[in-house]
């Protein structure tokens, strides 16, 4: 009722409809045509989707949405508007030019069972592509990005110049900057020194497009199902991979939350709309001098902002942008608007108040009750499988799959300092062992930890396997890897293993 009663819809976003709430959280894809895109989708899913191209020249001129669907098939776009079940009905307001450059492409894919991907077209530098898109593709950005739930930037390891569209549609997300994500993508066509200078350029860059203090999270690899050019930074990209792969994955059970946050963004939006056009309209003089009246307010609108602020305690950030409200506001009737209704906001703020905290909590027990959403299939399942998981094999983790006890390579070494911190019975005290242990440099924390993983039977001193335990959970540390929460069996010292009780 709010949004209706002072036009709402017109100003900033289309009405909410069941399918918002319903659908499955969407990936956003955007970046300057040939950064790989198109070919990031095709890695995730592991097959390719209709209506896909891949080239080196800019393919992809369409808005094209992957969506799950028992048959492989496209919907063309002015079919997709009228579709009830997805939430692009609103879309129809861009017209036939935008329309018949969207389109949905269906496959029956595992990933997409959990998230939606729309892949978006590539971003050309110049003036002359801008005028002939036919639609205000930026506009277009904006309505996706109020709606998805991750927005991923590509960038190429070679192109990391930002062109005045991109900047543009990285512009036009603001106020969304939690969702953002940024790929460097084709990593792997330069050697760590170049890497090293095009992650550099590329945080230059953003800096001057994307205003805020904080450093977005930039993720590094080459995400194609070819051989790696350079292998120097395997590892590396691995554990980047891991973690975008990580991210993704999370969406499905954050959605529901994210919708909410999404929400109440437009809730307190809607508020402050109503304030503002109930002033314009309280200012209208009744008769003479309309025109005149409505041009001085569309120039006081940010004093106008400020009294609005200091009236009802808003904060600034909450406002909606002021020289695009002035744009709008120039084709308007001032008189037309409505004025203040109270009661319409008491509802608003009884709903952020009571029913929000409410909703909150319902969700959070779902949550509990219902097992963890994960997204699966695709590439998503490689990077579980087998020894090529993640990890796998180094730390803590070496030596799982082996017979022999993986620290008795180096035992005869940790031995030799062993036996000069005099054991008695075999065995050392605490004492002598803290002398040796602290001059790894670890902090006592950490090395309490490895105390209590080291001290197999608890009896507060170390035997020989002990103290080599000892020693290679502090190898394990120092070379970057995180501890075991408690000790894998592999690890525990063949002296303290439990014999197996044979069946009689």
């Amino acid at each position: 009722p709010l949004e209706e009663h002072y036009r709402f819809h017109e100003f900033h976003s289309p009405a909410l409809e069941e399918a918002d709430f319903e659908n499955k959280p969407m990936v956003l894809l955007v970046g300057q045509y040939s950064t790989g895109k198109t070919t990031f989708i095709r890695y995730l899913l592991e097959q390719d989707f209709p209506g896909m191209r891949i080239g080196p020249e800019p393919t992809t001129d369409s808005f094209i949405a992957v969506m799950y669907g028992e048959t492989e098939g496209n919907v063309p776009g002015n079919a997709l508007v009228v579709d009830p079940k997805k939430p692009f009905r609103k879309l129809g307001r861009f017209g036939n030019a935008f329309l018949n450059r969207f389109m949905c492409s269906q496959l029956p894919n595992e990933v997409l069972k959990s998230i939606s991907i729309i892949d978006s077209p590539g971003i050309l530098s110049g003036e002359k592509q801008r005028i002939s898109r036919g639609y205000d593709f930026c506009q277009v950005l904006q309505w996706f990005a109020e709606r998805v739930d991750r927005i991923i930037l590509l960038f190429d390891a070679h192109k990391l110049d930002i062109s005045d569209e991109f900047s543009e549609a990285i512009k036009s997300f603001r106020g969304q900057d939690d969702k953002i994500r940024v790929v460097l993508n084709k990593a792997d066509q330069v050697d760590t020194q170049q890497l090293m200078r095009v992650y550099g350029a590329l945080m230059w860059s953003l800096g001057k497009v994307i205003d805020t203090p904080e450093v977005l999270r930039v993720y590094i690899g080459s995400f194609w199902a070819h051989p790696l050019r350079n292998t120097d930074n395997r590892r590396l990209f691995e554990a980047e991979a891991q973690d975008l792969f990580r991210d993704i994955q999370s969406l499905p059970q954050k959605a529901a939350v994210r919708k909410l946050n999404d929400l109440i963004k437009r809730a307190r939006l809607a508020k402050v709309h109503a304030y503002i056009i109930s002033y314009l309209k309280k200012e209208m003089p009744s008769v003479f001098g309309k025109e005149n009246k409505k041009r001085e307010l569309i120039n006081k609108l940010p004093e106008i902002y400020i009294q609005l602020q200091r009236e009802y305690h808003i904060s600034a950030g909450d406002f909606p942008e002021v020289r695009k409200m002035q744009e709008q506001l120039e084709n308007c009737d001032f008189t037309k608007f409505h004025s203040l209704k109270p009661k319409l906001i008491e509802a608003v703020d009884n709903m952020l108040a009571n029913k929000i905290a409410s909703l909150m909590n319902l969700i959070r027990q779902e949550e509990s009750n219902m097992p963890t959403e994960m997204v699966h299939g695709g590439a998503f399942d490689g990077t579980m499988a087998g020894p090529f998981g993640h990890g796998y094999g180094e730390g803590a983790k070496e030596g799982a799959d082996e017979e022999e006890w993986v620290v008795a390579k180096d035992k005869p070494a940790y031995d030799e300092i062993f036996y000069t911190l005099s054991p008695i019975n075999g065995k050392i005290s605490g004492i002598s062992a803290k002398k040796e242990m602290v001059t790894s440099k670890l902090p006592n924390s950490v090395l309490g930890k490895i105390w209590k993983l080291a001290d197999c039977d608890g009896d507060g001193m170390l035997d020989d396997e002990e103290f080599a335990l000892a020693k290679h959970l502090i190898k394990i540390k120092l070379d970057g890897y995180e501890l075991p929460g408690t000790l894998p069996s592999h690890l525990v010292p063949p002296s303290h293993r439990k014999p197996f009780q044979t069946a009689e």
